[in-house]
């Protein structure tokens, strides 16, 4: 019988982790995430967790011991925010090129300069084309549960990839909700041990991304996008098969009062929440409004996004990070990307809000997704519009 506790959205995250017999967490400190890494040092030093716990020197580091222990079988956690997933950025990309199932919690931060620790999508944004699968959260519990199906689906033989798990920074992270924690008897039934395939043996010696010429490296990406964009079955499998035992659904596409709205509003993260309240309140007023929440970033689902902005005349989308120079925000040029070729397409308006923790209330959902129509309907003189800003 699942336990429900009062309990932070970080600590919740440590305890997911403990649940699911990580045998090595290396990591480095950094705001919104460090209460994370705190935490499961703390259950390791007591003795609740029996695992290795690599206190490194930086982000570039941590993601590194992560490369190694996981290489040899290790089940790897780690987590971290901001400058620091920037820090280990070049690494990420080994992780997922070597087909290491590492997870890793991220406490979206918005990026320098100027410094900011409050959250903002900048980060998971700049970190979208490394490989990793890629998991957003609306709520402590969701985070929870994303995290036993990250080891799960990373670990799966068919799949052998890094998953990240991205929750909002301090809107999210440092949140003290309701949380179901699931009896270790149940989660062992949902997670089996890590039994990775390929580990680096001393009696057996191989080289693990070594150079690559010309001839060969295009090969070896069209292989690595293959089973990234195949990995999607595999998510969909583990979040049918967990909703079965635990009675929690998730899809890579999610939807809320759809039915019959002639205008969407499309988010993603922990804001989602807050614009179901400004969808309410808009019903309640008469107007055919819905939102559409994108679960799983990568893969992206494509299909998934087409059938759900089906019949609606205009799609908003709201952006929490700026692409700069660009023509919209990253996740509107996906969405206008995988929108392109379709005959039945809404308009879609692209609104950046959120910035560097700036928080958006119900009633500015109310504001941006009327700015949005009023768009759609009569123009704009740019590619998209901010909200908040003072001129």
């Amino acid at each position: 019988m699942a336990k429900r506790v009062g309990m932070e959205v970080s600590l919740a995250i440590g305890e997911a982790a403990k649940l699911a017999d990580v045998d090595v967490v290396a990591a480095y400190p950094i705001t919104p995430q460090t209460h994370i890494v705190e935490h499961l040092a703390e259950l390791v030093a007591e003795g609740e967790l029996d695992a290795s716990y690599i206190p490194v020197e930086s982000e570039h580091s941590a993601m590194s011991a992560c490369l190694g222990s996981s290489a040899v079988g290790a089940r790897t956690f780690t987590a971290t925010a901001g400058q620091g997933l920037e820090l280990m950025h070049e690494v990420l990309y080994c992780a997922a090129s070597m087909q290491l199932p590492i997870v890793m919690t991220v406490a979206n931060r918005a990026l320098s300069a100027p410094l900011s620790v409050w959250g903002d999508h900048s980060d998971a944004m700049a970190v979208r084309d490394t490989g990793w699968i890629q998991i957003f959260t609306e709520n402590g519990q969701e985070v929870f549960d994303n995290v036993l199906c990250a080891f799960r689906i990373g670990e799966d033989k068919r799949v052998l990839l890094p998953v990240m798990v991205h929750l909002d920074g301090f809107h999210l992270s440092h949140m003290i909700e309701p949380i179901l924690i699931e009896e270790k008897a149940e989660v062992d039934k949902f997670l089996p041990r890590n039994n990775y395939p390929l580990p680096l043996d001393p009696d057996k010696p191989v080289s693990m991304g070594t150079f690559a010429p010309p001839i060969i490296y295009s090969e070896a990406r069209r292989a690595q996008e293959e089973n990234l964009q195949n990995s999607k079955k595999v998510v969909l499998e583990v979040w049918k098969e967990f909703g079965e035992q635990f009675g929690r659904q998730y899809a890579p596409i999610e939807t809320y009062r759809t039915e019959g709205a002639k205008i969407l509003l499309l988010t993603i993260g922990s804001y989602s929440q807050t614009a179901m309240s400004a969808i309410d309140k808009m019903r309640d007023k008469g107007k055919d409004v819905g939102l559409v929440r994108i679960r799983l970033w990568r893969p992206f689902p494509t299909d998934e996004l087409r059938q759900a902005v089906k019949g609606p005349e205009t799609l908003v989308v709201f952006d929490r990070a700026y692409s700069l120079g660009g023509q919209s925000g990253p996740v509107c040029a996906e969405v206008r990307s995988a929108l392109y070729n379709q005959a039945d397409k809404p308009k879609v308006t692209n609104i950046i809000g959120g910035i560097g923790g700036r928080d958006v209330t119900v009633a500015g959902f109310e504001e941006i997704i009327n700015k949005g129509i009023e768009i759609a309907d009569k123009g704009s003189g740019r590619e998209f519009e901010i909200y908040g800003v003072r001129e």
